[in-house]
């Protein structure tokens, strides 16, 4: 069996759900599919708990009635028959007027995550209605019945494992499973949601819980590209990536992927595939333990970098200046991309500057503080190891007429990164691309 997923522009509107019910069924193979909600529901929806925070019930409702008109469109333009028209109309009016409950109580975060679940409960009953419609052997798997979460915000995976073969067991007669993307339970037993990667995330836990033969995650574009498309002429799609260097791609900037979303497929070794929905006769990319040796893959860049150092001749020597540095950015809740360290010095990248004026303060009791704002990364991909001679040369090389803050090498046997000026990032991807991919020399 094989776990397909496809995001919000893939069922974004009645035509694209037809191409999705196509997609889904042309091999006749029981196929298990995760769905997020149609493109801009999501933001819709947490625009009505904007409104209900703010105490402004009026306007909450304004915003429901015209997402339920939305909807209520898409019925003629969706179903053929009048039975399914009215089930699904009966559906939506059901849904909305659940919604509008919410307007009329004590509004909290509680109720913000039941109405943000909705958007994928009402993609997947349209779904699965206009798959029924079609004699397709579908049902619909409530993902609130078996994705959940432990006391610390964590997948549950024996829960998801005992639970999801107990729904495939008394549904074995389906040609189309069909579950939704994101919305999961809590510890607790309360709607919550899976927040780092989504749906993605969805469709590789159920993949590695099954387990599936391969896990294929439907967008718009024909997978992850050597180079960011909209920066760069002429990148191509990757045929071929391990899950080390997705995840380096995914972190420094792919945003086609969320860096921790694979790594439940990872372990359970099932291979990801990043297909196109326009597209869908396009290899794509496969994500896979295979390690294709001595290859550079890919470049992406991370942009809204700030650059910190810190100068201090009292590191000399000095045990623990490292481990207070460090505690200052966790006491801000606040990761690091990159560092490099020096005898009297320490360099570090971060990509949330939120609490960046009271970590500068605490850091300036270590020493003397410089912040470079408008800084991005560069990050080359590939099979990096140190023993593979001449590689980190080539991507030297690219950069030889860019000023370059930062490098960090030899962290992952994967990744080479740059810190460069944002005003340098077109520049520098470019270079890269013509060296590495194209075997040209840089002017």
């Amino acid at each position: 069996m094989k776990v397909m997923k496809f995001g919000g522009t893939s069922v974004g509107s009645p035509t694209r759900i037809k191409n999705v019910a196509t997609l889904i069924t042309t091999s006749g193979q029981p196929t298990f599919v995760v769905l997020s909600a149609m493109s801009g529901t999501t933001n819709t929806l947490i625009e009505i708990a904007d409104y209900l925070y703010k105490k402004n019930p009026e306007g909450a409702n304004e915003v429901i009635n015209a997402l339920e008109r939305k909807y209520l469109e898409h019925i003629e333009e969706l179903y053929s028959t009048e039975v399914y028209k009215q089930k699904t109309q009966q559906f939506l009016v059901e849904e909305f007027n659940y919604l509008r409950l919410f307007t009329k109580d004590l509004f909290t975060s509680f109720e913000e995550k039941c109405i943000v679940a909705q958007g994928e409960i009402i993609s997947t009953t349209m779904m699965v209605n206009y798959l029924q419609e079609q004699g397709i052997k579908a049902v619909l798997l409530s993902a609130l019945d078996f994705m959940r979460t432990d006391k610390n915000g964590e997948p549950n995976l024996p829960y998801i494992k005992e639970k999801l073969a107990e729904q495939m067991a008394a549904n074995s007669e389906q040609q189309i499973y069909l579950t939704q993307g994101f919305i999961c339970r809590n510890a607790y037993g309360e709607v919550d949601n899976l927040l780092r990667g989504g749906s993605d995330y969805t469709a590789s836990l159920i993949g590695a819980a099954l387990p599936a033969e391969e896990i294929v995650i439907w967008t718009d574009i024909d997978g992850m590209h050597n180079n960011d498309p909209r920066v760069v002429d002429d990148t191509e799609a990757v045929e071929q990536l391990n899950f080390e260097e997705a995840a380096e791609l995914a972190y420094f900037g792919a945003k086609i992927l969320h860096p921790t979303c694979v790594q439940p497929a990872k372990y359970a070794g099932i291979p990801v595939r990043l297909k196109n929905t326009l597209e869908p006769d396009a290899d794509g990319t496969l994500i896979n333990n295979t390690i294709k040796q001595g290859e550079i893959k890919a470049v992406a860049a991370k942009d809204n970098i700030v650059a910190i150092k810190i100068k201090s001749s009292r590191m000399l020597l000095a045990t623990g200046f490292l481990r207070k540095v460090f505690e200052i950015f966790e006491s801000y809740q606040t990761p690091i991309d990159m560092i490099a360290t020096s005898e009297v010095g320490v360099s570090m990248s971060i990509d949330d500057d939120s609490h960046l004026d009271e970590i500068v303060n605490d850091l300036m009791k270590f020493g003397t503080v410089t912040v470079d704002r408008d800084m991005c990364i560069i990050c080359v991909v590939g099979d990096l190891a140190w023993s593979n001679v001449g590689f980190e040369t080539l991507a030297l090389d690219a950069m030889r007429h860019i000023p370059v803050r930062m490098i960090s090498y030899g962290g992952s046997n994967y990744n080479i990164s740059f810190l460069v000026k944002a005003s340098d990032k077109k520049k520098a991807l470019q270079s890269l691309s013509d060296m590495l991919f194209h075997h040209q020399e840089v002017e």
